[in-house]
């Protein structure tokens, strides 16, 4: 009997000590992570992207492609509103392509490099390696980790929860929390193929353009009815609305809002044209600027996004470009006033 419960507790600790030997520390995941950044060529996956920022949840398909070192294409597509954009990087610079419109807006900007990018790969790796303090777990079948963001324009999003698979350390998902711990932005990844291959013009703007103009729904265009005009929820401390004006314009109406305080501003709304050629508007500083619905373009003192067939127009001397884009979300899903 004594040797029977040997033989049990040796057993036991052999099982023991090779789960042990074989489970990777921390150290060992991260190293894996950078090998797998520094060994690749690039990768295509998809991703459904979940934000919870507006009165109710809005769900995107994102398509996201990577060539080394540096060609971008994101395409993303909210089905139920018909909305479809793509943000490319090429050697000619980054486009930001609003295909319903037949508009395109070009940037010299170092996107993707300059901010944490939630459905990017090499983004998610390089915000764990710089982060000293992060948080490591591993379960059954994933790595867990979480870590600060890098949202240079966003302090409200600080921390993520980012999820890869074991067996090929491919990103599973990623939660970006607000400062209550709250998932304010949700993606989940299938299909990721590392090491694709792509086709010569893959990232070609006129070429993306045109295909995505075929691939879109008959009632993508905007129509040419009324909108509702919307006012944003959040602007800074003593901001308040102190004229609105409605103007006349050749496809209906043009609304000019003015803001007055310490912090002012000027917000216009008009139905979004689509251009009749395929229009290009260069900026030679600027960025792309991520609203979570939609991507706009950021310059020194302006905002500029279409969301839903309206085009939105920011303005100011005194917004920080953080304030521009906590005014620019907050007006999104908000019904007129």
């Amino acid at each position: 009997m004594r040797k029977s419960f040997l033989l049990l507790i040796t057993g036991l600790l052999a099982v023991f000590l090779l789960a042990g030997c074989g489970e990777k520390s921390q150290t060992d995941v991260v190293k894996g992570l950078g090998k797998k950044v520094e060994e690749l060529t690039g990768y295509k996956t998809k991703a459904k992207m979940t934000l919870q920022t507006g009165s109710e949840p809005q769900v995107y398909e994102v398509d996201i492609w990577h060539k080394e070192p540096s060609f971008y294409k994101v395409n993303l597509k909210n089905a139920e509103k018909d909305q479809n954009q793509m943000i490319l990087r090429n050697d000619e610079g980054v486009f930001v392509l609003t295909p319903a419109l037949n508009k395109s807006f070009r940037f010299q900007s170092d996107w993707p490099q300059n901010s944490s990018q939630a459905y990017l790969y090499e983004s998610l790796v390089k915000d764990i390696m710089e982060d000293s303090q992060a948080v490591f777990k591993s379960t059954k079948e994933h790595y867990v980790f979480e870590t600060k963001t890098n949202y240079q324009n966003n302090k409200m999003l600080p921390v993520q929860e980012i999820t890869f698979n074991k067996k090929d350390l491919s990103p599973v998902s990623v939660k970006v929390l607000d400062t209550d711990r709250n998932a304010l932005v949700t993606v989940e990844f299938t299909d990721f193929a590392f090491n694709a291959s792509f086709d010569k013009d893959s990232f070609d703007m006129q070429k993306n353009m045109s295909s995505a103009m075929m691939d879109m729904p008959a009632n993508a265009t905007p129509d040419k009815g009324p909108f509702a005009v919307k006012y944003p929820l959040e602007q800074p401390e003593g901001t308040k609305l102190l004229e609105e004006k409605e103007v006349s314009v050749e496809d209906g109406k043009r609304v000019v809002m003015t803001f007055g305080g310490e912090k002012s501003f000027t917000l216009i709304q008009e139905k979004a044209e689509v251009a009749p050629v395929a229009s290009t508007s260069s900026f030679s500083t600027g960025q792309p600027a991520d609203l979570g619905f939609t991507v706009g373009a950021l310059t020194d003192k302006m905002l500029t996004w279409t969301h839903e067939g309206v085009e939105y127009t920011l303005a100011s001397e005194d917004l920080s470009e953080e304030e521009m884009l906590m005014v620019a979300r907050s007006i999104q899903g908000q019904s007129a006033k």
